[in-house]
Formats: structure tokens, C-alpha cells, sequence
């Protein structure tokens, strides 16, 4: 079918085994929304009322160290605790069900300087950071009760993020959430069947079409998937087949530094805006298959980037109505998202100093 026309059609999202309705015509509709404010760079390198800057008491009390690369702790407001009791009250119904969810969650902050992202750092300063997410991911997934490690940045007040201060977090779990499960599932599922890879099955036909790929370098592809839902959302392939961080040779971790530069910085100069989004990694499960000593051979390590972005720095898409109730749904197609990531600039509106 003509996937660049201007008609309404679905497409089917193999890694969630779920369809997403793509409605291109709607990109004509007179917009009279909300409006956002257009986000800047901060000027400022410390921030004296920033609790994430190097030597500042945090909202808990606790005083950073004076770092001056990166910074990990245990978050003072964590979503997840460690120790819990030992059950839930049984409730008298099959359908009021509920266990204790078990959690580390921790915060890392990428950089002293408070006035940076991804994007406005050098290559070699985004290495420290994959060195550390790939050491964080080591160290949690070795404690016996750990089954899944999420890292994720949300990146600006429009995605939530309460602090501007360069930083992201990982989620330590004592269960697979929902979304890596399902797309273990579906991993699974298409590996028993065909006895290959889903995700180097979709990278060489991606690559090989060539209209969805926004960039690339010797080991790791950025393209609109197919199946995308957020306005410029993109996945970050790894070409070689791998399950999580620890595989990546330190030629990789330059690679997917540099990717993650270059992308962030294509995001930046879309709208001129400091850019929003959530993005996070996905990779192997740490449960007991992962324990083992055997990785999941089904899995293949990926980042999904989420901006919420549509129309300009200050138009976003909500998700809402038909998306909640129905099915996800967006208005422009991917490979219009992809044509217009490729024609960003690498060159940084904003310079740093």
C-alpha cells in the first residue's frame, strides 16, 4: 500500500505485538491547543538552589561530593525500596490482586555542569556516561533478587523532569515490567519460529529501504520505526546482535555515544528548543534465565527515544481520547519524521562555550 499518502491506514508494531493508526490528513487541522513555552539552554554552569549540582544539600539532606564527571545515588524519593514485608494482605477476591513490588532505583547524573544535555557534551564525556550506565547495569543486575534493570533519562519539564541538571535514572526491579516483557514475548515468539533475531530481521529491511533511517556509524543505526507513535520518535539499533551494555566492545560504547550525540543534537535543532523526551534502554532481562549464565538469545539491545514534540517548540502531542481509550494513533507519517530528522544539522543551534 502507499504508506506516504495522505489516508488513514494502521501498522502493526511486531516488538509489542500491537497496532498504532496512523492519520496523516489531520496535519492540515487548524491548531488551537495548548501552547508550551519554548525551552533554552540554561546559561547557567552551577546552580546554588540545583540539589543535583556538585557539593548542594539534596531535598533528602544528603550533600553531593564536589564531583566533577559523574554521580551516582540511591534516590531519596525512590518509587521502589529494597526491603519491603514479607506479603500483601490476601484480599477475598481473585480480582483484587496484589504483591510487593521490590526496587532499587538510583539516579546518575552525567555531568557537573548543570547548563548541559547530551547533546551540548563532547563524545568523550557521553562515553563516561554509557561507561556508567553499562557499570550501574553490571552491579545491579548481579544482586540475586534483581530481574530487570530500566535506564532512562526524561529530559525536560514537558516530560517531566524536576530538575534540569544534566541526569537520568535506573529503575532496579524485582520483576520484568511490563513493556521489556512484552517485548520479550515477542522476541521470543518470533526467534522459536523463524530461528532468527526480530530486530536484525527489521534493521536489514529498514537499512535496505533506507526512507525510515535517520543516521547510522559502523555499529549502531537511528531510524523512525515503522510502527512509531510519538511525532519524531526513533529507535537505536545495535547492528551486531547483542543482549545488553556489558557486550558492547569500547569501540561500541564510542559508537553509541556518538550516536546518542549526534541524534540529541538533530532533536535540538528540529524547533531550535532544548528538546524534550524520554528515552530509555532496553536489553536482557536479569532474571533467572539471565542469571544463569546464559544471556536471552531472543534479546537484542535497543533505545527507544519518545519526544513529545509535533508542530514547533511549543505544540505537543497529547496523548488522550482515542489514544487512552482506543489504540495509539499520530498524525504524521514516519517517514516524513525521518525525512526531517535527516535534514537537521549535527552543528548545535546553541554552541557551548
Amino acid at each position: 500500500m502507499e504508506t506516504k499518502g495522505q489516508y488513514p491506514h494502521r501498522r502493526w508494531n511486531p516488538l509489542r505485538q500491537a497496532w498504532v493508526m496512523v492519520s496523516p490528513h489531520r496535519t492540515q487541522r487548524p491548531w488551537q491547543g495548548e501552547v508550551g513555552q519554548k525551552a533554552t539552554p540554561s546559561g547557567a554552569a552551577y546552580d546554588p538552589e540545583c540539589y543535583l549540582c556538585p557539593g548542594n544539600k539534596r531535598a533528602g539532606g544528603a550533600v553531593n561530593p564536589s564531583y566533577d564527571s559523574i554521580f551516582s545515588f540511591v534516590n531519596d524519593y525512590a518509587a521502589l525500596l529494597p526491603d519491603l514485608p514479607a506479603a500483601v494482605t490476601p484480599s477475598t477476591s481473585p480480582l483484587l490482586v496484589a504483591e510487593p513490588a521490590r526496587g532499587l532505583c538510583k539516579v546518575l547524573c552525567f555531568h557537573p555542569n548543570h547548563s548541559l544535555t547530551l547533546a551540548r557534551m563532547t563524545q568523550p564525556e557521553v562515553r563516561c556516561v554509557v561507561d556508567a550506565w553499562t557499570s550501574e547495569y553490571e552491579a545491579l543486575a548481579a544482586i540475586d533478587w534483581i530481574e530487570y534493570v530500566q535506564i532512562f533519562e526524561n529530559r525536560g519539564a514537558m516530560m517531566g523532569a524536576s530538575n534540569p541538571h544534566p541526569h537520568g535514572q535506573i529503575w532496579s526491579t524485582g520483576f520484568v515490567p511490563d513493556e521489556p516483557a512484552a517485548e520479550t514475548k515477542a522476541q521470543r515468539e518470533f526467534f522459536d519460529r523463524a530461528g532468527r533475531c526480530l530486530l536484525c530481521t527489521y534493521l536489514a529491511t529498514e537499512r535496505a529501504s533506507g526512507e525510515r533511517i535517520v543516521m547510522e556509524n559502523d555499529h549502531f543505526a537511528v531510524l523512525v520505526p515503522w510502527w512509531a507513535v510519538w511525532p519524531f520518535e526513533v529507535l537505536v539499533l545495535s547492528k551486531r546482535h547483542l543482549s545488553a551494555l556489558p557486550e558492547l566492545t569500547g569501540v561500541e560504547r564510542d559508537a553509541l555515544a556518538d550516536v546518542l550525540m549526534r541524534l540529541t543534537t538533530r532533536y535540538d535543532n528540529l524547533f531550535e528548543t532544548s528538546f524534550p523526551y524520554t528515552m530509555g534502554f532496553h536489553q536482557s532481562p536479569t532474571d533467572g534465565e539471565g542469571k544463569s549464565g546464559t544471556v536471552h538469545p531472543e534479546w537484542h539491545f535497543h533505545a527507544h527515544f519518545y519526544p513529545p514534540l509535533l508542530r514547533s517548540a511549543t505544540v505537543r502531542k497529547f496523548m488522550v481520547g482515542f489514544e487512552m481509550l482506543g489504540m495509539p494513533q499520530r498524525d504524521i507519517t514516519p517517514e516524513s519524521a525521518a525525512e526531517r530528522l535527516r535534514a537537521c544539522s549535527e552543528n548545535h543551534f546553541w554552541p557551548r562555550d
